[in-house]
């Protein structure tokens, strides 16, 4: 059996954080009941927040790179965003 490495580790609960994000997203989304779907987007909050501290753990460790958007790109993005309100 393979040991997994604190970097595999993380990797592997970034992905599984994502996931869960994602489920708790559509459970809200699809939620008949107010107070129940109040009670995902509170679960859906908090999983958020376990993502990013993961994300900056692994981020400090040189484990999770992120390129810095381009100026230009951010511009458009905003003008395609803007211009559908």
């Amino acid at each position: 059996m393979h040991a997994m490495d604190d970097k595999s580790r993380m990797n592997d609960s970034m992905s599984s954080q994502k996931l869960i994000t994602s489920t708790y997203n559509t459970y809200a989304n699809e939620c008949s009941s107010p107070q129940l779907r109040a009670d995902f987007l509170n679960i859906l909050k908090e999983e958020h927040d376990i993502q990013f501290d993961i994300f900056n753990e692994m981020s400090m460790r040189g484990w999770y790179q992120v390129k810095p958007a381009e100026p230009q790109s951010v511009t458009q993005a905003k003008q395609k965003f803007t211009s559908m309100s």
